[in-house]
């Protein structure tokens, strides 16, 4: 089990956990905390977060920036990935492609899942995660799918 979802296990369910949990993380990879995330779930094939719709992500439309939702697709696909794979491997994202579906006028929420089921740990290969993203209509407006790049330590 990653060190990440031991922290988040030990922290989810006390007040202010999931917090405390966000806030921990964006010490371990500060760029992240540019976008105030807030962690919902964390379990290996699946991560949540969500993000407030506030000044420092806006665009000059006054809606979501797009490297924003990068930003929040990257961590809750990052977070998922270290939550799933083996501690015997490390993984580093490689790749990413993403499509603007609409205007992001909302706060969001992102949800990564693993693209791939019954993965076979070997020496390296690479894995696919999607990456939703929904206003609080739950439209998405934006879809994402990462190649991390998975090794043994």
């Amino acid at each position: 089990m990653s060190q990440a979802l031991k922290v988040w296990k030990a922290l989810e369910n006390k007040p202010a956990g999931k917090w405390t949990f966000s806030k921990m993380l964006c010490l371990k990879a500060p760029y992240f905390s540019s976008i105030s995330p807030l962690f919902e779930q964390l379990e290996p094939g699946r991560c949540m977060i969500k993000m407030k719709k506030h000044r420092a992500v806006l665009n000059h439309l006054g809606t979501v920036h797009a490297i924003a939702m990068c930003n929040m697709a990257e961590l809750a696909g990052g977070t998922m990935t270290d939550a799933t794979v083996p501690s015997t491997h490390r993984w580093i994202p490689k790749g990413m492609s993403v499509e603007y579906l609409k205007k992001a006028k909302t706060d969001l929420t992102a949800i990564a899942t693993s693209a791939q089921t019954n993965v076979v740990w070997t020496d390296s290969g690479e894995y696919l995660v999607h990456v939703e993203i929904s206003d609080q209509a739950q439209d998405i407006v934006f879809r994402a799918v990462i190649t991390m790049q998975v090794s043994k330590k």
